[in-house]
């Protein structure tokens, strides 16, 4: 990974990085690009608080289907979403 990351070289390290499992070097390079890049210094701290937020839920809790539905066609995965699930009107 180069030392200076366009917006979307970042997103391949970004995975490990959030997890803390990124080298070294990636986790410089992100935190450089951040440095400069408003848009993406937000979409990583929302994806931060995501997986937060995420992690905290019960896990006896499910979301609603509606609502799982709607979540994961907002995300843009409506492919995974049809494999996982019967199709509900999101509507």
């Amino acid at each position: 990974m180069s030392e200076h990351l366009n917006c979307g070289e970042m997103l391949y390290g970004l995975s490990d990085y959030i997890d803390g499992e990124a080298k070294q070097a990636i986790c410089d390079a992100i935190e450089a690009h951040m440095a400069e890049c408003p848009d993406c210094r937000v979409m990583v701290d929302t994806l931060r608080k995501t997986i937060h937020l995420y992690r905290q839920q019960d896990s006896q809790r499910e979301l609603p289907e509606d609502v799982r539905a709607r979540l994961f066609y907002s995300l843009d995965m409506n492919e995974w979403l049809d494999r996982s699930s019967p199709r509900t009107d999101l509507a």
